[in-house]
């Protein structure tokens, strides 16, 4: 047995008192007048055998009533743990998971309340000298400190559910972090959470200088339907086109669940898509057709029913259909009319031809798709140009005139790490290979047909392979050659063709049914790393074209939770945007420069980690984190501020030795009154 405060047990000297009193206040004699003194002797010896019995108890219950209440004050205790328990104030760190898990159900009450009434009791249980710190997913500056016993219990009432995920191992360092902080040499943690397996990164725990507690909470029904991820099947949404949407929904349960159903939000309109049945721990993929019917930016969300576990329901994209694709031609002496004539009368493509030697690099990111029409010799100026707009997301198609400086196409081709040009072979080749796989062609044809007529070659250059370019060949001669071949570079992409558009050389430009489908593509294709969707805490960082015409003019966010400011890098036609954890709850945020002047649009999602509904049960938790960690059953319907008093401080005896003085008076009362010696 031990004494949470031993300093209390010197009052145990009061004992003197009562013994004084019994020695000096017993001894006094009284005077009795006898008329009769034959029976005096045999009178005198019973009542003072008598007398002195009452007298030792009286004291004997008044010196027990003062040692037991002496001992109340000392408050002892049988320690916990093998005796680890030690006396004096404590540092307390206390975990209160929020995160969205914790809106599942545990009995008639969510586990975020179930959890909030167990930090509330484990508070309780420590005294008003403790100093206690309570830390939310949220990771709050202002909860790195330690509070009082009344402030920790108004800053557990403001917790709310959050969108933050945190991983234990990092929960545990900074709780460690704040108890060592502390002036108390007794150090107690306590993580009360759902412990799902993707974020209980915890090891054996053998630090003896800090007690470890952890209360499991788990709901009473594991079910839960998240709609994972969407994409397009084309990087590229086209006007009055089919768009397919391609959307994973996972069943994260262990039971198949039937008749889900979804919906989509766009243009300010529900359309209902249809149920989905989902086995147990799967995913299924939807397609859906996106309707496109206007430029410009679109808001969508796709829905799905589901409880209670709701924040994964919807899931928010956006996506912008342009105006107009800008093409730029750039020409040695004049453009080639087949390339001109291929855009002239679509109204959604707009081509510009400007010689080489007339260009203004700055006008580059305005453009969508470059086209090297048979230039005789790239300048190294073009081709620093050409690599910069390339790496920021532009894409360039090079056709190479029949007289090319090979030393400057060369040069070309290795700022972008490309295969080079050979020497020109006048032999009349054969292309035999289109890939439908691809972007350009992947839905150009309704039908893949085997007699497609492919571009024949009288003169053309050799394509030197090389094995670390990461070519994708889009067109290859039946002898295994590239015709024309697709490298990536940063965001965007070169196009190398092998082939002169001249109709001495090829019949290329006369094909139609290729050589059209595969400049409109080319330049469509420019758009195709825009993402559709975000996650909050971890897409901090986004990238955008730069409009910004001066340094004093700032780019702000807006969305349903009000307005601010990212932080911003310009990085020549790029900028950088840092969110720095300013996002905080799911939907749609407008980029402006000016307000009303909307420049881009993105849609924010919470993070799915939170969707699987697999959690540690008490047994693995302890074979998890080993044998010198508490773990405290958190659906115990006992008083559980006492269990965690006992598990903390060890079992208290305070009130049985409070007891024991009020009995041992209550006999020194008897005692006095009710024994009468006569």
């Amino acid at each position: 047995m031990s004494f949470v405060y031993p300093w209390f047990l010197w009052a145990l000297l009061a004992i003197v008192i009562p013994i004084i009193i019994h020695l000096f206040h017993f001894r006094r004699f009284k005077t009795v007048y006898f008329t009769n003194v034959k029976f005096l002797k045999e009178v005198k010896e019973q009542t003072s055998a008598r007398s002195k019995v009452k007298h030792l108890l009286v004291l004997a219950a008044r010196i027990l009533t003062i040692a037991f209440l002496v001992f109340a004050f000392a408050m002892p205790y049988i320690p916990s743990k093998g005796g680890q328990t030690a006396a004096g104030n404590k540092d307390v760190s206390i975990f209160f998971d929020n995160s969205f898990s914790m809106a599942a159900e545990s009995e008639d009450v969510r586990l975020l309340e179930k959890a909030r009434s167990r930090v509330e009791e484990i508070v309780s249980a420590y005294s008003v000298d403790d100093r206690i710190q309570i830390l939310t997913a949220d990771f709050e500056g202002r909860d790195q400190r330690l509070l009082s016993k009344e402030d920790a219990l108004t800053r557990l009432n403001e917790v709310e559910i959050t969108y933050n995920v945190r991983n234990l191992s990092k929960v545990l360092a900074r709780q460690k972090q704040a108890v060592n902080g502390g002036k108390n040499k007794n150090k107690e943690i306590y993580i009360v959470s759902d412990f799902q397996k993707n974020i209980t990164d915890l090891e054996r725990y053998e630090d003896t200088t800090i007690n470890l507690n952890l209360v499991p909470l788990q709901s009473v029904q594991n079910q839960n339907v998240a709609i994972d991820t969407a994409w397009f099947q084309s990087p590229v949404q086209s006007l009055n086109q089919p768009n397919p949407l391609v959307v994973k929904v996972r069943n994260l349960s262990d039971k198949e669940i039937p008749n889900v159903r979804m919906s989509l939000f766009i243009d300010h309109q529900t359309r209902p898509i249809g149920t989905l049945t989902i086995p147990a721990q799967t995913s299924v993929y939807d397609t859906i057709d996106i309707p496109v019917l206007r430029t410009g930016w679109y808001e969508a969300k796709l829905n799905i029913t589901d409880f209670p576990i709701e924040f994964d329901n919807d899931y928010y994209f956006t996506f912008n259909v342009d105006e107009q694709v800008d093409i730029l031609q750039i020409h040695g002496g004049s453009p080639n009319r087949f390339v001109s004539a291929t855009f002239k009368d679509n109204e959604y493509f707009k081509a510009t031809a400007q010689n080489a030697g007339q260009l203004n690099y700055s006008d580059f990111p305005n453009y969508d798709l470059v086209i090297l029409d048979e230039l005789l010799t790239i300048p190294s100026g073009l081709i620093s140009e050409l690599k910069n707009y390339v790496t920021n997301g532009g894409n360039v198609v090079v056709f190479p005139h029949h007289e090319a400086n090979l030393n400057d196409y060369n040069n070309l081709t290795r700022q972008f790490n490309a295969n080079s040009y050979g020497t020109l072979d006048t032999r009349e080749r054969k292309v035999s290979f289109i890939n439908f796989e691809e972007f350009i062609f992947n839905d150009v044809f309704e039908e893949r047909r085997s007699n497609l007529k492919l571009p024949i070659t009288q003169a053309n250059f050799k394509i030197t392979k090389k094995a670390s370019t990461g070519e994708e060949v889009i067109l290859r001669y039946r002898d295994g050659g590239t015709f024309v071949g697709k490298y990536r570079k940063g965001k965007g992409h070169l196009f190398l063709c092998a082939a002169p558009l001249g109709l001495d050389y090829s019949d290329f430009v006369k094909n139609g049914e290729i050589f059209v489908p595969m400049l409109y593509k080319m330049a469509l294709s420019a758009t195709s790393e825009d993402k559709v969707a975000y996650i909050i805490g971890k897409d901090e960082v986004l990238e955008t074209d730069n409009r910004a015409s001066s340094s004093e003019l700032v780019y702000k966010m807006k969305g349903k939770q009000g307005e601010f400011i990212p932080e911003q890098r310009p990085m020549g036609s790029r900028v950088s945007l840092g969110m720095n954890n300013q996002i905080r709850s799911a939907g749609f945020y407008d980029l402006f420069l000016k307000e009303g002047e909307v420049l881009d649009k993105f849609g924010f999602n919470y993070d799915r980690k939170e969707s699987f509904l697999s959690f540690y049960n008490q047994d693995e938790l302890g074979g998890l984190v080993g044998d010198q960690v508490a773990i405290i059953e958190g659906t115990n319907v006992t008083d559980f501020t006492e269990i965690i008093a006992t598990q903390s401080k060890g079992t208290a005896l305070w009130k049985w030795c409070l007891i024991l003085a009020l009995i041992f008076l209550a006999i020194e009362t008897v005692l006095l009154r009710l024994w009468k010696v006569k």
